[in-house]
């Protein structure tokens, strides 16, 4: 049975006439009515009584034309979802975030792509240090890594999203709870809650040489995986985080968050395989640079951290 028999049966059938099929077809007459014919004996059942004066289709007819009507339907949406995958407009696209990118980058990355990819669902992966996020990228368990640079492994390309102050997240009942501004050195006998030191976090690096050039070195009390670890020990009073001013978006019970003077600032960017040639990962690249997502290279404040 082939799919164009299909076609010309739903069309007699929606029409109840020959002639006028033909002609929605593009095709003469006497080909249609041997092609319906055919399809009549390929299925042993006589799908329309024909008179001189009408085409009727029959019970069994009725029948048949149910099925055909969803199997063309299933056609031509499958045709349409190839389509629209194939120009990167439906797909499963699989994102990596570091932690404090979950805070803001999130939200603003997920509006953008319901409003500008509405056939894209998003498979979000937080709490990933660059590392992970390299090695997630390389390995094809992701897509695109909202991630800090440097990156170290070769393949991988990235656009900076944004470079961000630090601040210091303290308990409120701290005594720097009433400071507008904290000043680095202020820090120094401060017990700190960081990155677990196995991860390599860019973060806790500029943590640390911010607080070496302030004179001392910050004492590491607790390690954490994740961000909101991080805060949560914060909240129970048993030290201070300094991290990326992302967090200020998603406040939190019991934690202020200050502004750092003399602290370095860290970069955030949307990290990508360079030989990717997915639709899907090129239309979002080109969506972020439309919106003007991405910071000119011009306009950087800080070349790395």
């Amino acid at each position: 049975m082939e799919l164009r028999h299909l076609r010309y049966f739903a069309a007699v059938a929606d029409t109840r006439h020959f002639g006028r099929a033909a002609q929605l077809l593009h095709m003469a007459q006497p080909p249609l009515s041997q092609a319906i014919r055919q399809l009549e004996a390929e299925l042993g059942v006589e799908l329309f009584t024909r008179t001189t004066r009408q085409v009727a289709v029959t019970a069994a007819g009725e029948v048949f034309l149910a099925d055909v009507q969803r199997i063309l339907h299933a056609v031509s949406e499958a045709a349409a979802r190839v389509t629209r995958f194939a120009s990167g407009a439906e797909g499963v696209l699989r994102v990596g975030l570091t932690g404090s990118a979950s805070y803001r980058q999130l939200p603003a990355l997920a509006r953008l792509v319901k409003r500008e990819m509405p056939g894209v669902m998003l498979e979000v992966h937080t709490e990933m240090l660059t590392p992970a996020q390299e090695s997630g990228l390389l390995e094809r368990r992701l897509d695109v890594g909202v991630l800090r640079p440097p990156i170290r492994r070769e393949g991988i390309a990235h656009r900076t999203l944004a470079d961000e102050p630090l601040v210091v997240a303290v308990p409120d009942e701290h005594w720097l709870s009433e400071a507008d501004v904290v000043r680095v050195e202020q820090l120094r006998h401060e017990s700190f809650i960081m990155y677990a030191a196995t991860l390599s976090s860019v973060v806790d690096d500029a943590v640390i040489r911010s607080c070496l050039a302030a004179g001392f070195h910050p004492r590491r009390a607790y390690e954490v995986t994740e961000t909101s670890a991080a805060l949560a020990l914060v909240a129970a009073g048993l030290g201070v985080a300094v991290l990326p001013d992302s967090v200020r978006s998603a406040p939190r019970e019991g934690v202020l968050c200050k502004r750092i003077e003399g602290a370095l600032p860290v970069r955030l960017a949307m990290a990508w395989r360079e030989d990717d040639e997915s639709p899907l990962v090129r239309n979002l690249l080109n969506i972020l640079e439309r919106n003007r997502v991405f910071i000119a290279p011009e306009n950087l404040e800080i070349e790395g951290s």
